[in-house]
């Protein structure tokens, strides 16, 4: 062959493969034609309803109702009647015209992404619109579910869902302008269970930009997949009951299940109502704007002195460290000298006083001695020392860390090091006698309601706890194993008790609970409680109580904590014996009912 011929044989070769490619490309791949059309498809979102949230006992604490947008796309828009299309969003023109001056100084940014116009018109209003719609091209009507709340029941617990921001979308790329996270509580914990996988229709647009028809009759449409339910650890009556209780009070009540570290109630007073969550942003301004703080989760997000509820710990680390005895006694004449003038005061009561009995009256004196024992052991070379080795014996009863809980938000509260007070007083130059308070819960010791709760489920377990948590197994999701976990003290459970009689004997043994009008015994079951009353800088103390039932084989242990109250037995006593007594029979006895209504009218604002 010769020069010329080899040259259109592979000119004509070289035409076969263009051709045959060409082929491919236009009749058998589309991927080019899809490619070259995304320029005219129009992308309609579908939004996913969440999942739903219940209670442990299978009520719906958070369901989903439908509400409706109306969307504009800015690109599509044309010319249109801008008073007709104010009659048909019952809106005014000049809305309209403010909406649209906007878009058009942003519509570079914007693109051909669709925007909210109107959030959540009336159903009446959509069903209008929808009729006149093709008169308005670039415009649309959108469904979308909302939270709804059939039960009122913990507002801060369950936290609001709001539509996404700019720094929201910056830090998740996966959202979108439009899109709607969860902020707060359990909404926020488990967003990514809760908020499902969102779908879209694709339409074509035609040569002016006008939505025609499905693009391939649907077929790479995408489906909507709905949010995961999540089954929480939450009682819904009782968490409703605690909140009755604390209206008008400031403060906390925890109650927890010991046998499994499930959350029954954790109710934050002053709270958020369930009314306003699913239209919170609304209500955003006059909520942050109140005084007494309602979004302020108070269960996990206040740091309070324990107050005597704390003896407890000290009593059981003299046990463990060898410094007491169950039968040792102390002296307490009105209280305890730690200096020749200075004296750590107490309420009146026999004296002298043994482990048990010094738990079921409270006595200030007797933990004072205990702590000086423990801080002035031998086998410390220092205070300090003694004191840093006290501190891992409080941590691991869950103070002055965070538990782990799945509840965001939670903080650690403190327990003081010895470096702190090297700093504060110059090494080598405190001792026991400058930190006489920590004897009782206060100083610089530092809890959550949710710790001093936990503290009432070690008790009830004599020496363990699990992991408090809010969110139970369900089809599709499984706790995460640590929650499963016993975690031990560093005390030793053959201690705890005589610390539990001691308790038992505060309720029903003429100690400092049962000492009041308002008794914690509940008919036919044997309570053991412990009271605390916490010195408060800014007014009257704050009253503190933590108990549970029944002693042996306990199903609920509770810590109230009411702030400006005074003492432990007035006011935090009758709502945690209220919130036992209901959950474990499911009604008040004739003997609280004076009692409860007390504490359902009282209001301190």
């Amino acid at each position: 062959m010769n020069r010329k011929n080899r040259l259109l044989a592979g000119l004509g070769a070289a035409a076969l493969v263009l051709l045959a490619r060409l082929f491919v490309i236009q009749v058998i791949d589309d991927e080019y034609k899809q490619d070259a059309s995304n320029n005219s498809m129009v992308y309609s979102t579908i939004y996913p309803p969440r999942g739903v949230i219940y209670d442990r006992n299978g009520e719906i604490l958070v369901g989903n109702a439908v509400c409706y947008d109306i969307l504009v796309t800015p690109r599509d828009v044309g010319q249109f009647d801008t008073l007709a299309l104010a009659q048909a969003l019952d809106t005014t023109v000049e809305f309209l015209r403010e909406r649209m001056q906007y878009y058009r100084k942003y519509r570079t940014r914007i693109g051909y992404q669709a925007q909210t116009l109107l959030k959540r018109v009336p159903q009446q209003t959509y069903v209008k619109f929808a009729e006149l719609e093709y008169m308005f091209p670039g415009f649309r009507a959108q469904m979308r579910s909302i939270r709804e709340y059939p039960f009122n029941a913990g507002g801060n617990l369950l936290g609001y869902i709001s539509e996404v921001d700019a720094d929201y979308i910056e830090k998740h790329p996966d959202y979108k302008a439009g899109d709607y996270a969860g902020k707060t509580g359990l909404e926020y914990a488990m967003e990514q269970e809760l908020r499902g996988e969102k779908g879209y229709h694709i339409y074509l647009r035609d040569s002016r930009n006008r939505v025609q028809s499905a693009y391939q009759d649907g077929l790479q449409d995408k489906d909507a997949v709905p949010g995961k339910d999540i089954v929480s650890t939450i009682d819904a009556h009782l968490q409703q009951y605690g909140q009755q209780l604390m209206e008008g009070k400031v403060g906390s009540v925890v109650a927890i299940e010991p046998s499994s570290g499930e959350i029954l109630a954790m109710v934050s007073s002053p709270g958020i109502d369930v009314d306003v969550l699913s239209d919170i942003g609304s209500h955003y301004a006059e909520i942050a704007a109140n005084p007494r703080k309602p979004m302020f989760n108070r269960t996990v997000m206040a740091s309070y002195p324990p107050g005597s509820v704390f003896k407890l710990i000290n009593g059981l680390v003299g046990l463990q460290e060898g410094v007491l005895e169950p039968s040792d006694s102390y002296p307490c004449n009105g209280g305890y000298y730690y200096t020749a003038t200075r004296r750590l005061r107490c309420h009146e009561h026999s004296s002298p006083l043994k482990f048990r009995d010094a738990i079921a009256t409270s006595c200030n004196g007797y933990f004072c001695y205990v702590l000086k024992d423990i801080l002035e052991n031998d086998r410390f070379a220092t205070t300090a020392e003694a004191l840093d080795a006290w501190r891992e014996y409080v941590l691991s009863f869950g103070f002055g860390r965070k538990l782990g809980s799945d509840f965001p938000s939670e903080l650690s509260g403190n327990i003081p090091t010895s470096s702190y007070y090297d700093r504060l007083y110059g090494k080598g130059r405190w001792r026991f006698s400058t930190v006489v308070s920590l004897s009782i819960g206060q100083g610089e010791i530092g809890a959550t309601p949710l710790q001093i709760a936990n503290l009432a489920a070690i008790m009830a377990n004599r020496g363990y706890y699990y992991i408090p948590h809010i969110v139970k197994d369900s089809e599709g999701f499984r706790i995460d194993d640590k929650y499963r976990k016993r975690n031990y003290t560093l005390v030793d459970t053959s201690y705890f008790e005589t610390a539990v009689e001691g308790m038992y004997m505060a309720v029903n043994g003429g100690g400092t609970a049962g000492a009041t009008a308002l008794r914690a015994a509940i008919p036919g079951i044997e309570v053991c409680g412990k009271t605390g009353t916490a010195q408060n800088p800014h007014g009257k103390d704050n009253s503190v109580f933590i108990c549970f039932a029944p002693k042996d084989n306990p199903k609920i242990a509770v810590a109230a904590y009411v702030e400006n109250a005074g003492f432990g037995a007035t006011w935090a006593l009758p709502v945690a014996t209220l919130m036992m007594e209901k959950y474990l029979t499911g009604e008040i006895s004739e003997g609280h009912r004076y009692m409860e209504q007390t504490m359902l009218t009282t209001k301190f604002f």
